[in-house]
């Protein structure tokens, strides 16, 4: 029992499980907001093009029902109610293609961060290249005391030319 909490500990500090559940929140307010959009307004527009009312009523009656004189269910009809599975057909392909837009905008907007990132990290690396090699090139200044020498040198050549 042990080992269960502490790899529950470990699993929920990881911070998967707080992604997880914004994930969800945000999938049923999502999902309440496609269902609306499926029967408000993809639904009326399907049911004029049909002629039919709603497509959840539309069924395939396999036996009516029979009733008695007073109007009370004797035997049940027997239908297919194929409306309602068109139904939830219609609502999972326009769930699945935000889904996939939605997510094809993130990884879209992921690739060009990154190629961004990619590209300034090249520009710094050759920036730097270009340092490096700029100073491989260059050769060194001589330092004040080496220059002052060089004058004291090229003077006392140049006094002893003068005695000869």
């Amino acid at each position: 029992m042990k080992k269960f909490w502490e790899d529950f500990r470990k699993f929920a500090s990881k911070g998967n499980i707080i992604d997880m559940a914004v994930g969800v929140v945000i999938g049923t307010a999502f999902g309440k907001i496609v269902s609306s959009f499926v029967s408000d307004v993809i639904t009326p527009l399907i049911s004029l093009l049909t002629g039919s009312v709603n497509l959840t009523d539309l069924k395939l009656v396999m036996r009516h029902a029979v009733l008695d004189s007073e109007g009370n269910i004797l035997k049940a009809e027997v239908a297919l109610t194929y409306g309602n599975f068109i139904q939830s057909i219609i609502d999972f392909l326009i769930i699945a293609l935000s889904i996939f837009l939605f997510l094809r905008i993130v990884m879209n907007m992921k690739n060009k961060f990154e190629a961004a990132k990619a590209k300034i990290l090249q520009e710094e690396k050759d920036k730097q290249e270009d340092e490096a090699e700029k100073e491989e090139n260059e050769e060194p200044k001589p330092s004040d005391e080496i220059l002052l020498l060089s004058e004291i040198r090229d003077l006392i050549k140049h006094q002893a030319e003068e005695k000869e």
